[in-house]
């Protein structure tokens, strides 16, 4: 059997770990019984690997620098997102993670690929001091092949340790939790959260960044397949149905959450899948349920029972933003190469709890930029004492936080591949009708996939379309086996003169946003933008 650990070592990159015991590229049952072992997770009824990450349940978006030098000051997009370290407390924070990482008795080293297609990924490796985390990454990136690793020579570095404690004094960090990326060392240092999906987000960060320069265009999206072979790929932030939408059992699924669209393919940068599991249920979502089920599966924040073992997916105790890790293959229709042709369908997911816009629109090319860089959803109200209103978020790419460069790079490269394309591009509003969140109900799953089914098999192109006075793209009036009522939202307001007044604010929302693109767009897309009544 070939050998499972690269003869380019850690001591070759420099990386002292003193006498700890190194688990070299451990598969998924070694790594189950180490984090059992270690007190790290337990074994669910079914299989999965149940663990908690404590007060992290989520990313610190507060607590990621990326280091500003000469390779990044004219590059990055400068910030409230991409918020700058200076190189010096880059050297002290690498100097005592360094220190850490000699003085534990055991870790856990994973080589990995970010990126499916061979000419566009990047070689990881990823240094973790718990094995549940050394599993999580090793399921959510692409695994090589066991030929490969033993020439494996890494081009990024991710040391992840929970038990590291930034020093903001010393560090320069906000507090005792960091997320340090440094492009020109190319290593990115995690410490003082347990949520592992920062390991994740770190990845699709470095390729957010080195892609575009080679013309390849990175997206925050999921992607699957006709049966007659034609890609769709949707955008859309979390809570809209990016992945519940995707795994449609009729279609085989490429990826949930990130992929590169080159002049040959859209491929998934990741093996794996990582779904939201807070009531997930066994009808809405059989595939997804499914993985539940399966030992390999890595639940976060997922509450079970101490005896029986069953699991509750409605109980939100442990974190609102429980989630499941598990190898794309665990979905059955799942692409065995992980990438597909290029798209002929994008697929803009946006959940509007204003109740203002139709369920499905169809954009022309400079509408499609206008609303990627915008990157619309809302949150329901009642999140916060007080809040009686839906809140607009808007998260330019739909992906914001995992953008480093400027967004009109990424909506530039988007724009021109449609066009070379000759791509079709619809914004599918899974939020509310009727009404405001509160008031209106949320969109219908089956109209919603009805919906879809007729954009990507092409009838919905034959179906007679009217404007929508407020946003200027295109609606369809009637779709075979969907109520014509629900295309018409004011209709669907009990007080239309309502919807006119929760229009308009939307439509205010929307311009006042935009403002801080208009000087790096052409006419066309300023153009696109909704108009005031």
């Amino acid at each position: 059997m070939p050998s499972r650990i690269p003869a380019f070592d850690l001591a070759k990159q420099g990386i002292d770990t003193g006498a700890a015991d190194l688990h070299w590229n451990m598969t998924t049952s070694p790594l189950v019984e180490a984090s059992l072992q270690r007190g790290e997770g337990r074994l669910a009824k079914d299989g999965p690997l149940v663990v908690e990450t404590g007060k992290h349940t989520g990313r610190s978006a507060n607590d990621k620098f990326i280091v500003r030098d000469s390779e990044t000051e004219d590059t990055v997009w400068w910030g409230k997102v991409n918020v700058p370290m200076t190189p010096e407390h880059f050297a002290a924070l690498k100097e005592d993670f360094l220190s850490e990482l000699a003085k534990k008795d055991k870790l856990f080293v994973q080589d990995l690929f970010g990126g499916s297609q061979p000419d566009h990924r990047v070689r990881v490796r990823v240094i973790n001091e718990l094995a549940w985390h050394n599993l999580f990454i090793r399921t959510l990136l692409c695994r090589p092949e066991d030929g490969e690793l033993a020439g494996f020579e890494p081009e990024y570095t991710i040391i992840d340790l929970p038990s590291f404690q930034a020093d903001p004094e010393r560090h320069g960090t906000r507090s005792e939790t960091v997320v340090a990326v440094n492009l020109s060392e190319k290593l990115i240092l995690i410490g003082g959260t347990k949520y592992a999906g920062e390991m994740k987000k770190s990845v699709f960060g470095i390729l957010n960044y080195k892609l575009p320069a080679d013309g390849i265009m990175p997206m925050h999206c999921s992607a699957n397949i006709s049966p007659e072979g034609d890609t769709a790929i949707f955008f859309g932030l979390s809570g809209t149905g990016k992945t519940t939408l995707s795994a449609d059992a009729s279609r085989t699924l490429i990826g949930d959450d990130e992929h590169g669209w080159s002049d040959t393919a859209v491929f998934n940068f990741e093996g794996g899948c990582y779904a939201k599991m807070i009531r997930l249920s066994e009808e809405a979502e059989p595939e997804i349920y499914a993985t539940t089920r399966r030992f390999g599966t890595v639940l976060e924040n997922v509450v079970m029972d101490d005896e029986s073992r069953e699991l509750d997916f409605d109980d939100s105790t442990l974190a609102e933003n429980s989630r499941g890790a598990y190898p794309i293959d665990f979905i059955p229709n799942s692409s065995e190469e992980n990438l597909g042709p290029v798209p002929k369908n994008v697929i803009m997911l946006t959940a509007d709890a204003f109740g203002v816009l139709p369920p499905i629109s169809r954009l022309t090319p400079d509408q499609a930029m206008y609303h990627f860089l915008s990157g619309y959803t809302a949150k329901v109200a009642g999140t916060e004492i007080g809040v009686t209103e839906p809140q607009a978020t808007f998260s330019t790419c739909f992906g914001a936080p995992f953008m480093p460069r400027h967004p009109s790079v990424y909506g530039n490269l988007l724009k021109s591949r449609i066009a070379k394309g000759g791509v079709k591009c619809w914004l599918v509003n899974t939020g509310w009708t009727g009404g405001k969140y509160g008031e209106g109900n949320r969109m219908p799953i089956k109209a919603t996939r009805a919906l879809l089914n007729a954009a990507l098999d092409g009838s919905l192109n034959n179906a007679e379309f009217r404007t929508d006075p407020n946003f200027g793209f295109e609606v369809p009036v009637s779709v075979e086996g969907v109520d014509d009522a629900i295309l018409d939202p004011r209709s669907t307001w009990a007080d239309p003169e309502a919807y006119d007044e929760m229009a308009a604010k939307l439509v205010g929302l929307f311009i006042e946003n935009f403002t801080e693109f208009e000087q790096h767009v052409d006419q066309g897309v300023i153009e696109a933008a909704p108009t005031p009544a």
